[in-house]
């Protein structure tokens, strides 16, 4: 049921030019189930070759036309679903029922860049003269180079391409290499609803040695990068010593802020949920709960019944809730972090342990009373830890909500509309959800600030990172 995956370059899905392949593993039986084909220098310049030319082709295609192929992929992506979703599961480890959601979800932002396509609008600005005109016109900034993580193989390359294309861009995306197939999927059903040869171009590889030689070459005008805020950081600096804009969407260690009007059921099921999707191996999960002293006991206890009704196992397996983590490096991480915390005085509620001696799966887990020494609440998780702290109120929740310089998504729960506006205003957050998930919708903003990146990915504020603004001002002859 799994495919040897293959490079995608100029309109062919073929081997590396070198013949250099990488395994695939599958993190909950830690078998290799199949092969991805690993580019060279030689695969990146056919590549970048194929998108300058890719580029010339599909700028020229009309909004109106790029919107209606880009439907039509998205119908191939839905119809192929439950195939997608078992690969997905395969390469990845998450619940086949997360895997299903992600690969409809894929869909519906294909479908809203679509529409956005349609919409990418320039203007008129009034002129002073009478015989002189003045528009700004929106033009596609060029081939560009994506950079996608294994945590969500669909949704984080999805929202790149569809981007890009709408846009009227060609791009190159450097998949990840653990979950290599989903993201070929989504590719496939581009090509096969009539995308035009060196449009979308997609490679594996070592990714430092893509992005270094990727980045600087003048083929490129845009970047985009999803991952780590160290590497962010470094990908962020190349791109700026070339001048090529640059969308970073980096790591996070969301807060939530629980105040003791909140509906507290309402709270631990919307955020257990939250925190363990996806074995907590998301840039948005919640981490650092900050609950208001006179319910924390309170809170902490429906947050562990919820936690410890979580069913750990293969994500193919049916009743699985939470699936392995991605690698075994993931699982010596979350030890590593439990100890730390448990030696510098934490107390452990439930959780903290591998389960089995085979797949990589760790126990969802949660921690009370860790202080700010504790690594866990500096360094972000990226695993099913959730965090534990009392605090005396509103002012303590935002001044430790603030004390990291991250700033990607933070959460609130409180029935009072004057907290609420507290916690929207003064949290330094490029999203907030209050009293819900309500985060990744494809019409809404997607990104943060600080060192959790720059740029949005979500919303009809994407498409601007792909489009320059030309200024045109014409006088009128005679």
């Amino acid at each position: 049921m799994y495919p040897d995956v293959l490079l995608h370059i100029d309109g062919q899905w073929r081997a590396a030019r070198g013949g250099r392949t990488m395994p695939v593993v599958n993190p909950a039986t830690e078998a290799e189930i199949g092969s991805l084909a690993h580019a060279g220098v030689e695969d990146l310049d056919e590549a970048l070759v194929a998108a300058a030319k890719g580029f010339q082709a599909w700028r020229r295609v009309s909004p109106f036309e790029r919107s209606k192929l880009m439907r039509k992929a998205a119908n191939l992506l839905r119809e192929r679903n439950e195939a997608i979703a078992t690969m997905m599961t395969l390469e990845q480890g998450k619940p086949v029922a997360e895997a299903r959601m992600e690969a409809f979800a894929a869909a519906d932002i294909i479908d809203w860049f679509a529409e956005e396509a349609r919409r990418s609008y320039g203007r008129i600005v009034p002129p002073r003269f009478d015989n002189v005109s003045q528009l700004v016109v929106k033009e596609p900034i060029g081939p560009v180079a994506a950079f996608t993580p294994w945590n969500f193989p669909l949704n984080q390359a999805v929202r790149k391409l569809s981007a890009a294309l709408a846009a009227g861009c060609s791009i190159i995306i450097k998949g990840p290499e653990e979950t290599p197939a989903s993201p070929a999927e989504l590719v496939r059903a581009f090509i096969e609803a009539g995308l035009p040869d060196g449009v979308v171009n997609l490679v594996y590889g070592t990714p430092a040695e893509i992005s270094s030689y990727l980045i600087p070459h003048p083929v490129i005008r845009k970047i985009s990068f999803t991952g780590s805020t160290a590497v962010g950081k470094q990908l962020a600096g190349l791109a700026g010593q070339h001048m090529k804009r640059a969308t970073m969407e980096l790591g996070g260690h969301a807060p939530v802020i629980v105040l003791p009007d909140a509906d507290l059921d309402q709270a631990a099921r919307s955020m257990v949920a939250a925190k363990f999707r996806n074995a907590g191996q998301i840039c948005v999960a919640p981490t650092r709960f900050l609950v208001e002293e006179s319910v924390y006991g309170a809170f902490v206890e429906r947050f562990a019944d919820a936690t410890r009704r979580i069913k750990v196992g293969d994500g193919l397996a049916e009743g699985t809730t939470m699936g392995p983590l991605a690698n075994a490096r993931r699982v010596q991480a979350m030890e590593d972090l439990v100890r730390d915390a448990v030696q510098k005085g934490a107390e452990l509620v439930t959780g903290g342990k591998r389960v089995g001696n085979s797949g990589y799966f760790f126990e969802p887990t949660i921690l009370s009373n860790a202080g700010t020494d504790a690594r866990a609440m500096n360094d972000e998780p990226f695993g099913p830890l959730a965090l534990m702290t009392p605090v005396s109120g509103l002012d303590e929740a935002l001044a430790e909500a603030n004390r990291l310089n991250y700033g990607l998504a933070a959460y609130g729960f409180t029935r009072s509309s004057v907290d609420a506006a507290r916690m929207s205003s003064g949290i330094a957050s490029g999203m907030v959800s209050i009293n819900h998930y309500g985060l990744a919708l494809p019409e809404v903003p997607f990104g943060g600030i600080n060192d959790s990146g720059s740029g949005t990915e979500g919303g009809a504020d994407a498409l601007d990172a792909y489009l320059n603004t030309k200024f045109v001002s014409h006088l009128q002859a005679g």
